[in-house]
């Protein structure tokens, strides 16, 4: 009897050792439950439908710490179908969850999905928005942090805050009038109002704001150090952004820590991201002008296009003054610290853009004469069902100097190879790229023609890896970057305009291995269309949501509670 409960007892602490053990190794889970649906606003006085998740525009920051594990449910309450994509995030081995019309079929209106992926070795700040017809124009958007794991050190001191700011060109005009507009061919002309949070600007100029605008104040304490983490999510607009009286000390870009520079203006191009380090050294006799002005515009057209915020002490004796909001000097790529320029490269593209034309009677945008067409079934499912026609893999390495087409091309990527990739933007604004799944080191920028001997002036020791980055009109702007990640991956203009009328392309990076190390399965919630409609099942796609406050936990909480029930029923026995 006595030998039969030792044994037992032996038994059971070796159980309970190994789940304690499993408990504490897994890594945490965040739930959220995000209703997407227009809400009325009035960002610039007047009234207008925006994009609002969860009823807030912007929407809510999504808060969560190296490799942890997401999971979003996303209730589509508009009405035109949606994705949303996370601007940034690597989604490592993972692309069924990119939220664009290559990797996934979109949610139609009131359905809702759920998006799952591991924020997997990344740290930094990011955004998420609406990826389909044009509705980042709307809103829709929101801020992503990416915590350091308290086992990795951070290069700077640990602020007294942390404030996420997004700016952004808006017009009155909702983001259908605007894609009709573009599809037209009209140009979008200058912006109403630059917004700050989704405010228009305080009324810095009499005769430039009109009275009553609501505008964005920013409240801190003397003498304490923030991090500002400052998103571009405009429609096409570069932006100047400063901070009257105060120096930035760039810390971060898109995920990577950079050399630590004080700056008295950033220029922040569409879709970029960065974090700066701001003390509060004044002696507050006032409060202070935070801008973002257009950057290479013609500025006496522009001039009403100034969006103002205020960034006020708390012991400020007066309102902001006396300061000229017309835009800073143009600032130079922050430096990183990788060393790759002793790296082989493998594949090697030239992308020569073109400024909107008329194809077979519809204008459309180009990268070597091709301009994208997304195919009713997307990438991703047509190449895990092996269904043929739905896409080419032949798309040019160099401009093919032919007549523009309209097709469903895509690039090929070696796996594990290093890819040189070099923007010509011949359109007569600023540009900008950007490429899903991976980060990149900008190596070089110059105006004219790229040509072979342009590598002599590459930065092949310090570039800081990215995944967004500005071409200036006619010149170009060359990246590198390592094909580690497998998957189809969306390489993009940020500029809503070109990229809804086709300037983007995928990049197909496959492991001949076909292991499942390297990437994950299909999800099992995946929405089919186009070809694969057939396998769709209207199951729990239309479900009503949890209405529970969103919520962390890990594998340890499952297990302990586990490990509670058996003790309980050992006890019992």
């Amino acid at each position: 009897m006595l030998s039969t409960f030792l044994s037992v007892s032996l038994v059971f602490s070796l159980l309970l050792i190994s789940l304690f053990n499993y408990a504490f190794a897994g890594d945490p889970y965040v739930f959220y439950d995000w209703k997407v649906s227009y809400v009325t606003a009035s960002p610039f006085g007047v009234k207008q439908q925006v994009i609002a998740v969860n009823g807030q525009f912007p929407g809510p920051i999504l808060n969560v710490t190296t490799n942890w594990n997401v999971v979003v449910n996303v209730k589509n309450d508009l009405d035109e179908p949606l994705l949303l994509t996370w601007n940034g995030i690597q989604q490592r081995k993972n692309s069924w969850q990119d939220g664009v019309l290559g990797t996934n079929c979109p949610i139609p209106a009131g359905w809702n999905w759920t998006y799952e992926f591991q924020v997997k070795d990344q740290i930094g700040s990011f955004f998420y928005f609406p990826s389909l017809s044009f509705q980042r124009a709307s809103g829709g958007y929101g801020g992503i942090i990416i915590n350091n794991r308290d086992v990795i050190p951070v290069p700077f001191g640990t602020p007294d805050g942390d404030i996420t700011i997004f700016i952004s060109d808006w017009y009155t005009k909702t983001h259908k009038e605007l894609r009709e507009d573009v599809e037209n061919g009209k140009d979008l002309g200058v912006p109403d109002v630059i917004l700050f949070n989704g405010l228009g600007p305080y009324r810095y100029d009499q005769a430039l704001v009109p009275d009553g605008i609501p505008y964005h104040t920013i409240n801190v304490e003397p003498g304490k150090t923030y991090r500002l983490r400052v998103h571009n999510v405009g429609i096409a607009t570069s932006l100047n952004f400063r901070i009257q009286n105060h120096n930035l000390l760039l810390v971060e870009t898109e995920g990577s820590y950079t050399v630590q520079l004080n700056y008295t203006n950033m220029d922040i191009h569409v879709g970029q991201s960065y974090s700066f380090l701001v003390t509060m050294d004044q002696n507050a006799s006032s409060d202070y002008y935070m801008v973002a002005s257009p950057r290479f515009v013609n500025l006496s057209d522009w001039a009403k296009a100034t969006g103002v915020a205020i960034l006020r002490y708390s012991n400020s004796q007066g309102p902001a003054s006396g300061w000229n909001v017309s835009a800073g000097a143009a600032r130079p790529n922050p430096q990183g610290s990788f060393r790759y320029g002793q790296i082989t490269v493998t594949d090697v593209y030239v992308l020569h853009n073109r400024p909107a034309e008329l194809i077979d009677g519809k204008w459309r945008t180009t990268l070597n004469e091709i301009s994208y067409l997304a195919p009713s079934t997307p990438l991703k499912l047509a190449q895990q069902f092996n269904i043929p026609g739905v896409y080419k893999i032949d798309f040019p390495n160099r401009p093919m100097n032919r007549p523009p087409k309209v097709d469903t091309s895509i690039i090929n990527g070696t796996y594990r190879g290093f890819m040189e990739i070099i923007f010509q933007n011949n359109d007569t604004t600023v540009q900008n790229y950007h490429l899903d799944g991976y980060a990149f080191f900008v190596v070089g920028m110059d105006y004219g023609v790229w040509t072979e001997n342009s590598r002599g002036t590459y930065n092949k020791w310090d570039g800081v890896a990215r995944s967004t980055t500005q071409v200036f009109p006619g010149a170009w702007t060359a990246i590198l970057v390592s094909l580690d990640n497998v998957g189809i991956w969306n390489l993009r203009s940020q500029n809503l305009d070109t990229w809804y009328l086709g300037q983007e392309v995928y990049v197909n990076v496959v492991n001949p291995e076909n292991t499942d190390k390297t990437e994950l399965s299909v999800p099992d919630n995946t929405i089919y269309c186009g070809l694969l409609s057939s396998l769709q099942k209207d199951r729990s796609h239309r479900v009503r949501f949890s209405n529970a406050a969103s919520l962390t936990i890990t594998r340890r909480t499952i297990s302990v509670a586990f490990i509670a029930s058996l003790i309980a029923v050992f006890i019992s026995s």
